[in-house]
């Protein structure tokens, strides 16, 4: 392989490395998180489809996928939405409930394909997607601005060396943390599992907008040029953990909902 096509693919690999939701920790970790607070008909019913922990075990497949030819439309916008600065509450929803209506990105392909596994409930890969999409959704980069595409344009230090901010969250501040995935989820559990039944009563819509205003307070962060990396990693420890708690009950409800 001569010098030209090895620059090439390193930079393919960049690409579709800085456009990924949460890294493998991440997802596992939500989807740890689910799978614990599945009742015994769903686990069982999501354990037939992927194998026992499958849900763990796949939960980047729909990253690692976006390679092959057989899912191309994947790598084009089913990870992500685009939302704009300055939206209010309304706007967001508004916006939300337009994009049900049909389109290429997460809103509508979540709310698609989590509808047509309910209806049939038999194929692997529609729960692999429902459970990966699930968890970008709670990826405030992923629900970033057009200008910047979610982050991968601007550019910042993370103990001095160079990444964007979309990697950071992608990561980053995950690896920071020095957790194994099921270390996280118990830590998790125990730090928020007395408000479980509060995240589980939160609706869809409750969730974007959460999502929302965590994407505004990053980039109202970033505007203030703090490139300290602990201060950054001290000021959104507390909302990182959120998130992912936040999106492991919800996708357990999500998979309760479709199986039930």
């Amino acid at each position: 392989m001569n010098m030209r096509k090895k620059l090439f693919l390193l930079l393919m690999i960049f690409v579709s490395m800085s456009s990924y939701g949460w890294d493998a920790v991440g997802h596992r970790v939500i989807a740890e998180l689910a799978y614990r607070n599945l009742n015994a008909h769903t686990r069982k019913q999501v354990d037939k489809l992927l194998g026992t922990r499958g849900i763990v075990y796949f939960s980047s497949w729909a990253d690692e996928i976006k390679s092959d030819t057989i899912y191309p439309q994947s790598k084009n916008g089913w990870h992500f939405q685009n939302l704009r600065s300055g939206m209010s509450d309304a706007d967001v929803l508004d916006f939300y409930h337009q994009e049900l209506g049909g389109g290429k990105y997460l809103f509508y392909v979540l709310d698609s394909i989590s509808s047509a596994l309910k209806a049939g409930r038999s194929d692997a890969d529609q729960l692999k997607f429902v459970v990966h999409l699930m968890g970008d959704f709670f990826q405030p980069m992923h629900l970033g601005r057009p200008e910047d595409k979610g982050g991968n344009r601007v550019q910042m230090r993370w103990f001095n060396q160079g990444t964007n901010l979309h990697s950071v969250w992608d990561g980053k501040l995950i690896s920071y943390t020095h957790f194994s995935y099921q270390e996280y989820a118990d830590y998790l559990t125990d730090k928020y599992g007395e408000k479980k039944k509060q995240v589980w009563k939160m609706s869809i819509e409750d969730c974007v907008l959460q999502t929302y205003h965590l994407q505004n307070e990053v980039y109202d962060y970033q505007a203030q040029g703090d490139g300290n990396t602990y201060h950054y990693a001290y000021r959104f420890r507390e909302s990182l953990d959120w998130q992912l708690y936040t999106a492991g009950i919800q996708l357990a409800k999500r998979l309760t909902e479709i199986f039930k």
